[in-house]
Order: structure tokens, then C-alpha cells, then sequence
């Protein structure tokens, strides 16, 4: 197969299972309008002299499997994790194929199913977004990036790659029935997004990125974005207004 067309169909193939939407934010692809380029999966380009991010102190998690694990951008998981246990849910998405992203840990899938079904009770149709995202999709996606718009550009939207909950299979990006909104900021305010944040620490899920918390979590707020943690700990962290990273009394991330 010629070189050319073996890269296009490569990164036709990464942005299709890891999906794309309108948000530049780190659990959203950004919708490109240039040509795909190719991307290094087993490598994350270099900073470049004029970048002020620094990454020198991540830390690499030694436990990836506990439910409350954390990961942000001051801890990440070991490039070689992949989740054991991961299953689909019996939830709608906002697309009918069967993609990788649709999946979630066993417990995270299962709680998810029942946050959708207490949600349909209650009158409120929600959707899947994106669910997991692999180490080496993750990669593709933040080269990609990068080679677009630069190292430091690219860290305002994209997460480096082991730094994304969705590698976890523990977090999952939701919207509601009309499909709209999915990982937009237009998604505050929402009759979905007010019933998640009164009610998804019923069946063991947080809201990540909190509003007023973007010091500490290292994002925006993300009323989209549920991270799988267990009912107890969920139930502390949103009665008290705080996020997973005040809950495990560790350092904020800052920006």
C-alpha cells in the first residue's frame, strides 16, 4: 500500500474511534479543517524553547486499577495500562457504532446504565459521548495536534497522553437526547446537566471539573465530564463541593 495512503487512512481511522467535537477541551478532539498529518503513536513531540508548560514533574501511577484513582496533569498512567475489565454499556450514544469509545470498566459501565435509567425515570433523556480513549489513541490525537498548532497551543485543549481519564475507562462525556451540545459549553445550564449535578453521585459518579475549581482540577469546567469513583466517595465529594484531588488531599494542579 503507498506510504500516503496508508497515513491518511491511519488518522482517518484514530479521530474516527476516538470522535470529535466542537470543544477545545481536553476530553474533546478538536474538529480540524487541515489535512491530517502523520503522527508518531509511540512518542509525544518535544517541547519546543519557547513552550511554558512543564512536565518534568508527572508522576507516574503505581496503582492505575483502584476506583479512585488520580489522574490529571501532575499524575499519569503507566504508558503500558490497559483496563482489564472493559465492557460495553447498554446506554445510547450519540453514534450507532460499536467503537471502542463506547466502553467502560465493568463497575463504571454497569453504575453508568443505572444513572441513565434513574435519569429516564425522572424524565431526563441523556446520550453518550465518549467513554474510553487508549494510550496509543491518546498519542495519535496529542501528536496530531501538535503538529497542527504547536506544543503549547495543542496543551489547551488536548491532554498529554497517560493524563486523560478516559484512559481509565473510568470517565464517559454525556449529553442530552437531542444530541446537542455534546461537550460544549452550551451544555450548562441544561435541564441534563442541572439533573447530573444533583443527582449523579447517586449512582457513584462526579462531576471531574467543577465550576470555580479550575486552580486545583487544571480545567474548565465540564459539566459533560462523569468520572466513575463509587457511590461513598462521590457522594463526599459533591455534597461538600469539592474535587477528587481536595477529596485525596493532594497538591492543585494549577494552570
Amino acid at each position: 500500500m503507498p506510504k500516503l495512503l496508508f497515513t491518511i487512512l491511519f488518522l482517518m481511522l484514530v479521530l474516527t474511534t476516538a470522535g470529535c467535537s466542537g470543544n477545545f477541551s481536553h476530553n474533546s478532539e478538536k474538529i480540524v479543517s487541515k489535512p491530517p498529518v502523520p503522527a508518531n503513536k509511540s512518542s509525544v513531540p518535544r517541547k519546543n524553547e519557547n513552550s511554558t508548560q512543564q512536565d518534568t514533574s508527572i508522576q507516574v501511577i503505581s496503582d492505575p486499577e483502584v476506583i479512585p484513582v488520580l489522574v490529571n496533569k501532575k499524575n499519569k498512567l503507566p504508558e503500558s495500562y490497559n483496563p482489564s475489565d472493559l465492557v460495553f454499556p447498554d446506554i445510547p450514544f450519540t453514534f450507532k457504532e460499536k467503537l471502542p469509545k463506547r466502553e467502560m470498566r465493568t463497575e463504571a459501565a454497569d453504575a453508568i446504565e443505572k444513572l441513565f435509567a434513574g435519569a429516564n425515570q425522572d424524565g431526563v433523556s441523556l446520550l453518550g459521548v465518549s467513554a474510553y480513549r487508549s494510550h496509543e489513541t491518546q498519542t495519535a490525537l496529542f501528536n496530531h495536534y501538535v503538529s497542527m498548532d504547536g506544543y503549547d497551543s495543542a496543551l489547551t485543549y488536548s491532554a498529554l497522553p497517560g493524563t486523560s481519564e478516559h484512559e481509565t475507562g473510568l470517565a464517559i462525556d454525556v449529553t442530552g437526547g437531542n444530541g446537542k451540545c455534546a461537550a460544549e459549553e452550551c451544555f450548562e445550564g441544561t435541564l441534563e446537566a442541572e439533573w447530573l449535578q444533583n443527582h449523579a453521585a447517586e449512582y457513584g459518579f462526579i462531576i471531574r471539573y467543577p465550576k470555580g475549581k479550575e486552580s486545583i482540577t487544571g480545567y474548565k469546567y465540564e459539566p459533560w465530564h462523569l468520572r466513575y469513583v463509587g457511590e461513598a466517595i462521590a457522594k463526599e465529594i459533591m455534597n461538600r463541593g469539592i474535587t477528587l484531588e481536595e477529596y485525596l488531599n493532594t497538591t492543585p494542579v494549577n494552570h
